[in-house]
């Protein structure tokens, strides 16, 4: 059985940096793009940054430049270092990773439980 885990959330006041960290587990034969997205009280999830195998990244504009991916492919782990923090991150963050648990089988997107980022202004 898969499972992503996600630490590293809290309470943090603006100008403040956190790092999200998720570790993925189970029998997993390959693993493609990871990423991390969140959702916001009353506002629907989205893309915060993803990466691929290769280590090609992609960042949502509102965190561009303020946040940074990372990757441990041995480990399977996705790291998200987050600078410069404003009241506008405060969400939940999920971490996600598109695997693939068998030679023959298809790729598909696992996601975490979710980890509380609040920032106070």
């Amino acid at each position: 059985q898969v499972q992503l885990v996600e630490s590293g959330g809290g309470l943090v006041q603006a100008g403040g940096s956190l790092r999200l960290s998720c570790a993925a587990s189970g029998s997993i034969f390959s693993i493609n793009t990871m990423g991390w997205y969140r959702q916001a009280p009353g506002k629907q999830r989205e893309l915060v940054a993803t990466i691929t195998s290769g280590g090609s990244t992609n960042y949502a504009d509102s965190v561009k430049g303020r946040f940074t991916i990372s990757r441990d492919n041995a480990k399977i782990t996705v790291n998200l270092q987050m600078n410069s923090l404003k009241p506008e991150d405060t969400a939940v963050y999920y971490c996600t990773a598109d695997l693939q648990l068998s030679r023959i089988g298809g790729s598909y997107r696992y996601w975490g439980q979710g980890t509380q980022v609040t920032v106070s202004s």
